[in-house]
């Protein structure tokens, strides 16, 4: 990426998102071009905004910010019976007390800067574990985003029915869903935003889910009145969620559904979500810098990779991958250069389980050495450079 210079940065100015104030280094920014987001009340909290053409989050001290998070992150991995001992021993049966003496200190070493989803695989082909209590996010005490499960689409779940999303129930739940999560995060000054699901199966599925087949059937998109009306669905979902987030948090971003990029997208979905989301947010396992980079040209959205890895996803039971360091610090560095994209959530796990089968740490807590530093020196090359073009 060509380094922006302190001059070129006070004359293109941070545009920064409708409503949020400028902080006095800012001020002195001219030509601003004003970028608008969904929050009412962004004062104080993570925003987005522009320099020299390229997109950044803004921290909740209007300071650029490239959100470079671990995925996947769940006590139960430290609690069979092999390991529970480190568990009752070392951290006295308290996730709380894990997160704050493991999880963050870890993670920060690693040179992360975020968590990008804490939920994680427990049996291949089900439900993912719970997420983080506010409490749990209280602990970590650093950036993350929190993904809030208005519907079970994932493309890889096979037990849950599609909600109607036009109908009275489907508003019902989405209320109660965000006055159980978003109430309660609404003033949390680390969050950095809210997901949807991972990879809903709009208009794919998979051999696991083909019982209850998409969400639209994609072969009506071959006429104009099947396209409308798949666009009139998308909307009332992509509003719904909208409007109930917004009834509790005016505050945060909306990262919105985190799309499969290697399976068919409907633009009837993503026109839709356009209007109600911040940043449009992918899956991506095979060439995500390419596919990010087409996204951000599509559609003018900063975008984020929200779950990459380059692992072997096809272990059997008792076999063990490992992520690959070299993939993640190409990838993050290009990432890093494309002028659309705010960040990189690495499909980590933390600390490896028997269904997910690899993590940075394995059961009894022992890194993965030579890929992890080549992760942290791969974090600590961007933090580096964002230090030196936006400093304090």
């Amino acid at each position: 990426m060509k380094p922006i210079d302190r001059k070129t940065f006070i004359q293109s100015g941070l545009a920064l998102s409708s409503g949020l104030a400028m902080m006095p280094w800012v001020r002195q920014a001219r030509g601003a071009e004003a970028v608008q987001t969904t929050q009412p009340k962004p004062n104080g909290y993570f925003s987005l905004g522009k320099a020299s053409g390229h997109w950044w989050l803004l921290d909740p001290d209007g300071h650029p910010f490239f959100t470079m998070g671990l995925n996947h992150i769940d006590p139960a991995s430290l609690r069979y019976p092999e390991n529970v001992h480190i568990w009752k021993e070392k951290y006295g049966g308290s996730t709380v007390r894990w997160i704050r003496e493991s999880v963050a200190p870890h993670l920060k070493s690693w040179g992360f800067n975020s968590v990008g989803w804490v939920q994680e695989v427990t049996v291949r082909k089900w439900r993912h574990s719970r997420s983080f209590t506010g409490d749990e996010y209280q602990a970590l005490h650093m950036p993350y985003c929190h993904l809030l499960p208005f519907t079970e689409s994932h493309q890889w779940e096979k037990h849950t029915w599609h909600f109607d999303y036009r109908s009275e129930d489907w508003k019902e739940w989405c209320d109660y869903i965000a006055r159980s999560h978003c109430a309660e995060l609404s003033e949390d000054r680390n969050l950095i935003g809210y997901f949807y699901s991972d990879c809903p199966g709009w208009i794919h599925s998979r051999p696991a889910n083909q019982w209850r087949g998409p969400i639209f059937d994609p072969d009506r998109l071959k006429s104009e009145a099947g396209r409308r009306e798949l666009s009139e669905l998308a909307g009332s979902y992509y509003k719904t969620t909208h409007d109930a987030i917004r009834r509790y948090d005016k505050h945060h971003l909306i990262l919105g559904d985190r799309y499969e990029a290697n399976a068919p997208i409907a633009m009837e979905v993503i026109d839709a979500a356009k209007t109600y989301v911040d940043v449009l947010s992918f899956q991506d396992f095979r060439d995500p810098v390419k596919h990010l980079d087409e996204w951000h040209q599509k559609t003018g959205k900063p975008v984020l990779l929200a779950d990459a890895a380059k692992i072997n996803w096809q272990t059997k039971p008792g076999e063990f991958t490992r992520n690959d360091g070299q993939w993640y610090a190409e990838t993050l560095a290009a990432l890093h250069e494309n002028p659309g994209c705010i960040g990189f959530h690495l499909c980590g796990a933390y600390q490896r389980n028997k269904a997910r089968r690899y993590g940075l740490l394995d059961e009894m807590e022992r890194p993965d050495t030579e890929n992890v530093e080549l992760m942290k020196a791969a974090n600590e090359k961007v933090a580096a450079w964002m230090d030196k073009e936006f400093p304090r």
